[in-house]
């Protein structure tokens, strides 16, 4: 066998080793933003124009949570939200859409207390999910109701239902809010 063939034979297994581990390390990455993002990741791709699009943007979301100053919740704080979720709780028999209301209030009132940016929705959703993509449907849902009930076009059950949905979320935040952040990770 001359040199040049058995170089040609070289280079191509070479390339075809690099091809193996640049694919294996896609996977792997694609498999991470699955597991981080949960359900998120699927609806975030669906919405891209492409795949490589979608995971492009759950890494940007990845890149700006790592930048915000997400903190835990002291005891006295955990403790005084969760007596004002009971009085939103309370609220619901006698005044539905207002209990509705503060429950989104006191949801958002929690975020900005962990250090999520919460002006703007979309960006709330986006902020969430890279921490909370598994509950973060619970809160598109009870916010959808939030909008009806302002109209007052949301049902009873309706109603019950965005308070199930946002105590999702709060006791999510409300819970991962104890821990410091390298422990969550």
């Amino acid at each position: 066998m001359s040199t040049g063939t058995l170089l040609a034979i070289i280079v191509a297994v070479v390339v075809v080793i690099a091809l193996i581990v640049v694919a294996v390390s896609l996977l792997r990455r694609r498999r991470k933003l699955r597991e981080r993002f949960g359900p998120e990741y699927t609806r975030t791709v669906e919405d891209a124009d492409s795949r490589m699009a979608g995971e492009r943007e759950l890494r940007a979301r990845e890149k700006r949570h790592d930048a915000l100053d997400i903190k835990p919740l002291d005891s006295s704080v955990r403790d005084r939200y969760t007596r004002d979720w009971t009085t939103v709780q309370d609220e619901f028999v006698d005044r539905p859409e207002d209990a509705v209301h503060d429950a989104d209030r006191l949801v958002t009132s929690l975020m900005h207390e962990r250090g999520y940016p919460t002006q703007d929705f979309e960006q709330q959703l986006k902020d969430l999910s890279v921490e909370h993509g598994r509950t973060l449907e619970h809160y598109r849902a009870a916010h959808d109701v939030d909008a009806l009930s302002t109209r007052h076009e949301a049902t009873t059950e309706q109603l019950r239902g965005a308070m199930v949905h946002y105590r999702a979320l709060f006791d999510e935040l409300l819970a991962d809010g104890g821990q410091p952040r390298h422990a969550r990770a």
